[in-house]
Order: C-alpha cells, then sequence, then structure tokens
C-alpha cells in the first residue's frame, strides 16, 4: 500500500534537527532567503488584520519522532530562521468525502499568510498546545482540533462530524517554503492525515476560505495536470499526499482499517 520511499519505524526519519540546517533545500530545490525580525515585522503589516492575529496561536513543538518537547506561537512555527535550525511543529490534514465518495476541497482565502489563493485538500491546520488538543490517546487532541477548524473555516457543525467519525489514517512529515517566497515563511510539519466520510452542510468563513468544490478521482486528476501546466495552483502537502497516497486510500475509503498506519511516519519530499 505504501511506497519505497517510507521509512519504516519513527526511529529511521530523516527529519531530525542535524537535517534542517540553513542549507536546507526545498521542493523546488531552492534555499531559502531569509530576513531579519524587523523585515519580518515590517511585511507581516500590509496583511490581514485577523490573519496576523492567528499568529499568536499557541502551536504544539515535536520531535521528529512526534514526541511533544514544548511549544512555540504560529508565527514562530514557521519562520524561516527557526525552521533551518530544525524547528518542527504538529498539525493535520483533513479529507472529507460525500456519499458519492467526491473529495471537498477548499480554495484558501487570498488574505492567508502562506499559500494564499491555492486549491488544497478539505482543512489544514494545527492542535494548538492546549490540555484537549494535546491529548494524545487515539490521536484525539488532533480530532478535536479538526472539528474545530472544520467549523470555524467551513462553516461544518460540530454535531455532523462527531469525533469517532473523524478517522486517523496516519502521518506524514514534509517541508515547503511559502508560495510566493516571501522568504519569512515555510513549512515544516508532522502532519497527521485525517479522513471523514459524511454528508455536512457548508457556510464558509471568507477570511479562511475563497471558494470550495467537490470533486471526484477524475477531476482531481485532472486538477494535477493543470497544475502541472500552471494553470492551477496545488498547495505542496496536498501535492504530496496526491503523489504518494490519496488515490490508493481512495480506493479504500469503505474499508479505512487496511489502510491505517499508526506505526510509521512517512517522510515526503
Amino acid at each position: 500500500m505504501f511506497p519505497r520511499h517510507i521509512y519504516g519505524g519513527i526511529s529511521r526519519l530523516v527529519c531530525g534537527k542535524n537535517k534542517l540546517k540553513s542549507s536546507k533545500k526545498y521542493s523546488n530545490g531552492t534555499s531559502p532567503i531569509q530576513r531579519s525580525d524587523s523585515q519580518v515585522d515590517s511585511v507581516l503589516q500590509k496583511y490581514d488584520t485577523q490573519q496576523r492575529k492567528y499568529l499568536k496561536e499557541p502551536c504544539i513543538l515535536v520531535d521528529s519522532a512526534d514526541h511533544v518537547i514544548g511549544s512555540a506561537s504560529k508565527k514562530d512555527c514557521h519562520l524561516l530562521t527557526n525552521i533551518s535550525q530544525g524547528m518542527l511543529h504538529r498539525a493535520f490534514s483533513v479529507f472529507l468525502f460525500n456519499n458519492k465518495t467526491e473529495l471537498l476541497l477548499q480554495q484558501r482565502a487570498d488574505t492567508k499568510i502562506t499559500f494564499p489563493g491555492m486549491f488544497t485538500n478539505t482543512c489544514c491546520s494545527h492542535p494548538l498546545s492546549t490540555t484537549l488538543e494535546l491529548e494524545e490517546r487515539n490521536a484525539l487532541g488532533v480530532r478535536r482540533a479538526a472539528q474545530r477548524k472544520l467549523f470555524h473555516e467551513l462553516g461544518i457543525p460540530p454535531d455532523q462530524i462527531p469525533l469517532d467519525k473523524i478517522k486517523y489514517i496516519t502521518r506524514i512529515q514534509y517541508s515547503a517554503r511559502n508560495i510566493p517566497n516571501d522568504g519569512i515563511f515555510a513549512e515544516n510539519e508532522i502532519d497527521y492525515v485525517l479522513f471523514v466520510l459524511r454528508e455536512v452542510t457548508l457556510n464558509i468563513n471568507q477570511n479562511e476560505v475563497k471558494t470550495y468544490q467537490y470533486v471526484s478521482q477524475a477531476q482531481l486528476k485532472d486538477m494535477i495536470a493543470q497544475a502541472d501546466l500552471g494553470q492551477v495552483a496545488l498547495t505542496p502537502w496536498f501535492r504530496l499526499i496526491c503523489k504518494n497516497f490519496l488515490f490508493d486510500w481512495w480506493a479504500n475509503l469503505h474499508k479505512m482499517e487496511t489502510i491505517k498506519d499508526h506505526k510509521n511516519i512517512h517522510f515526503l519530499s
């Protein structure tokens, strides 16, 4: 089920601090241009006020084996200057399918500080460093965070997506610089992949989501082909998951137990 580049067991991941020095290459093969704190603060002034407030949220710092080692603001977790020294944080990516097994995609709002206007999976965000969202039993904290953000971004009522319907599939680890490359922000995450198979109602938060659409497998493959031609923009983590896993998982959507892998963290690049 998993491709050959998957590392067997968390102890073999190539994502530790020694692998993330300032010479780190990102998905397009380039090294980041880093800016000073004053330059960062100056650049941030042009962004949406609400999005700047979210940069204060406390995210969960982890080591390469996904053990919690502390917390840091969302801003600090995404700064190239910190990522180049090995800062790694916990995240999640939700893939929500309707009863026709179509996948709900969102286009990130233009107000977003990272990856604005890009198409991606249903919801991508971070559990917060709070008692409820730090709970690790059955990935309960991450699933609570997903339920919270599905309501925040897409207006999906929590009672339509009970926690037991949010299925933890596996974890990936990836790095990607911001698009457009601002020399300030990037991603370096251990990302929990979560599947939901439910009919839901939507009431999108336009500060978070520009548009949304349900797609079939064939339609998503067409989108990926368009992205390869530069005609549509997909987030880097979504492209990596599509390339390595998604269509195999999609084919087994009604047999989710067969695709779960909670032992390994899959390093994608």
